[in-house]
């Protein structure tokens, strides 16, 4: 790491190789927090607001007192991203039950959460992944029945996208009584041969996704047809078209799942109209 790097830290922007969390904290001992993520592209935050008001959500699902106003995490969110001179990239930010002797029943009342707050460069906007395509595999959901929450315990996440590491692809699908749910870090989406887009509809068995959201009412707009509605394996394999959607991959068109060809094997027309849009209202923001 850089050591000009700056990241957050409980109030105070310090050089990244001088930050420390004690061995006490919570999201260290019990993963007891929650993240989330927001999009930098011309060194502006993507769609932010929504971000932060499901990091109050999640926050409040689990009995966390949000330590900032939206306005205040903006202004920390700005600062750092300008303290880095980050362009593209993201802003990942952190909240745990903070510090305590190793109990599992919540701390006293007024222990101070710990806020954790980087950023990473990345390329977003020319992912060449956007160009070729994305293969992705299937692998068994093994996470807990509260996934609407974004939790930072993502140990059953790591282990699929360890398995697509493994299995030479970009991105895992998670799939539960034969049905996808999401993806590792991502929301699924197919299209139909006849053109309808579906997606799975928002309960606590998956996350509900700002840029699903965001795509979803740009598809309200551009009058496409659209179902929320659970879609097997089965179905996946044989659809016209397949994207999953993220902060950090926008709308990113599938070619393959479980190594069959998905139409006719590059990014299909109606993917790549949703990442025009989805990028015109980005940078429009």
């Amino acid at each position: 790491m850089a050591s000009s790097r700056i990241v957050y830290l409980n109030g105070e922007f310090v050089p990244f190789d001088q930050a420390r969390v004690p061995v006490m904290d919570r999201g260290f001992l019990f993963a007891d927090g929650i993240y989330e993520v927001s999009a930098v592209i011309d060194g502006r935050l993507v769609d932010n607001a929504a971000h932060l008001a499901r990091l109050d959500r999640s926050l409040s699902e689990i009995g966390i007192r949000n330590p900032h106003a939206a306005a205040e995490w903006e202004g920390l969110q700005t600062e750092l991203v300008a303290r880095n001179g980050v362009t593209e990239g993201l802003v990942y930010m952190q909240v745990t039950r903070g510090v305590a002797e190793r109990d599992f029943a919540f701390p006293a009342r007024g222990t101070p959460p710990t806020v954790v707050m980087f950023t990473q460069a990345k390329t977003v906007l020319a992912n060449p992944l956007a160009e070729t395509g994305a293969k992705i595999v299937t692998v068994e959901d093994l996470r807990w029945k509260r996934r609407d929450i974004k939790s930072v315990a993502l140990l059953a996440q790591v282990l699929a996208k360890q398995a697509a590491a493994e299995a030479g692809v970009a991105e895992a699908w998670m799939v539960e009584d034969g049905a996808v749910t999401e993806g590792s870090s991502s929301t699924a989406f197919i299209a139909t041969r006849d053109g309808r887009l579906v997606t799975r509809p928002l309960s606590t068995a998956l996350l509900p996704g700002i840029t699903r959201a965001a795509v979803l009412q740009l598809a309200d707009e551009a009058s496409l047809r659209v179902e929320e509605r659970l879609f097997s394996v089965a179905e996946a394999h044989a659809a016209a078209e397949a994207f999953y959607t993220s902060a950090s991959a926008f709308v990113m068109p599938v070619i393959a799942i479980d190594g069959r060809t998905i139409g006719e094997g590059r990014p299909g027309p109606l993917t790549r109209r949703l990442r025009d849009l989805y990028i015109g209202m980005a940078r429009a923001a």
